[in-house]
């Protein structure tokens, strides 16, 4: 009777690990509402981040910690664009890229909000520009 008990014991250990190891993590995005803006040239400029108004700041306020000049990329204000896109950290498809990788994994993942994610992901897939 033990051994039969101790079969089950395992099974039951197995498949709840499996459906542990298996399930689906899942992620919210956060629409970005902008009120529409027309540049010069005609063209709908509405959900253009801004690098130095949207997303430098969110470098300044949960990565320089780290990310100071010491450990690889420099994202201190006045070199962060030229580090991350001169290192290989922003490329298309914008889900793939290294930045975005690296903010959505390990230990990276808890430094900054979703919302912040989300921006930092729209502004690559809109080929990071330095505005």
């Amino acid at each position: 009777m033990t051994k039969i008990f101790k079969n089950l014991i395992l099974l039951l250990t197995i498949v709840a690990g499996v459906f542990y190891f298996s399930s689906c993590e899942k992620y919210t995005y956060i629409v970005d509402k902008r009120i529409p803006v027309i540049d010069t040239t005609g063209n709908d400029t509405t959900n253009l981040v801004k690098f130095a108004t949207e997303i430098q700041p969110v470098f300044t306020a949960k990565c320089i910690s780290c990310h100071k000049g010491t450990r690889n990329p420099d994202l201190r204000e006045g070199n962060s664009y030229a580090a991350l896109t001169g290192g290989g950290y922003v490329n298309q498809p914008a889900t793939g890229s290294k930045l975005y990788s690296m903010m959505t994994s390990g230990s990276h993942s808890s430094l900054s909000t979703q919302e912040d994610k989300n921006k930092i992901l729209l502004w690559i897939s809109q080929g990071a520009k330095n505005n």
